[in-house]
């Protein structure tokens, strides 16, 4: 069975996450999938590309078994080519989120330009509370779409935010209740549908180029620590700790 799914229907495509049984966390299959799904050329009827995922849980990151598995990460995490591809698609991507949104999960929900969410959905990046931390590529989103206060509050605390919080903080367009998520999502999904396909292509470009400025940024230091912070005792015990549902035990080594 495909971990992602691909359906197009008129100007809508769309692309669902389905590894419910791991609360849909991303896997290299996974990631490959979700690559290949947005490095494609959209159709000339595509308008608009819409993420969701299926079961109850949204994306609950990256698959820290797996990642536990290959030791300690160094460089670029495997989950920010796909990120990027998202962000650099030429038309715009709505994410339909119903449930939880983590780490990884967050980060893919917000990489989306549009984001409709159940009120019964949270999103966070708990990455302090195991050890870890976001790179330059990944932070950077965070303060893109909701500002330096928001950016603190998700990574320096660590806790899921629910999310009418998240819509007050301005990091997602819409909020409904479970039963009016459809109708909501479609309601978006619709307006962009029916608008210039030229004007979105160029809106869409605009937007991304004109905050491309902080990756000129000199942050070299700032990757270091971070590198250090992934490759650490303290992330390793995080991880497995987090695996095992237990509080860790992290020692600032």
């Amino acid at each position: 069975m495909p971990v992602v799914t691909i359906a197009a229907e008129g100007a809508v495509r769309t692309v669902t996450l389905n590894r419910p049984e791991k609360r849909n966390a991303m896997d290299s299959l996974m990631l490959q999938e979700l690559a290949a799904a947005f490095e494609v050329t959209p159709p000339a009827e595509e308008r608009v590309t819409v993420i969701r995922a299926n079961g109850p849980v949204f994306c609950a990151g990256l698959d820290l078994k797996e990642r536990g598995e290959g030791g300690p990460m160094r460089g670029a995490s495997p989950i920010e080519h796909v990120l990027e591809l998202i962000e650099h698609y030429p038309l715009p991507v709505v994410g339909v989120v119903q449930g939880d949104a983590i780490a990884g999960g967050n980060e893919l929900a917000l990489h989306c330009d549009l984001v409709v969410a159940s009120t019964e959905a949270r999103f966070g990046m708990s990455l302090a509370q195991i050890g870890l931390a976001p790179t330059w590529f990944l932070a950077k989103k965070l303060l893109e779409v909701g500002g330096p206060v928001a950016a603190r509050e998700i990574l320096l605390l660590g806790d899921p935010i629910p999310a009418e919080r998240m819509h007050a903080l301005g990091l997602i367009a819409r909020v409904a209740p479970p039963d009016g998520l459809e109708l909501t999502a479609q309601a978006v999904i619709e307006r962009l549908a029916a608008n210039a396909p030229l004007s979105l292509r160029a809106m869409k470009a605009l937007l991304v180029r004109e905050m491309a400025f902080r990756d000129e940024i000199a942050h070299a230091d700032v990757d270091a620590l971070v590198d250090a912070a992934r490759t650490s005792a303290d992330a390793r015990e995080g991880m497995a700790a987090r695996l095992e549902k237990r509080a860790p035990r992290v020692e600032g080594r």
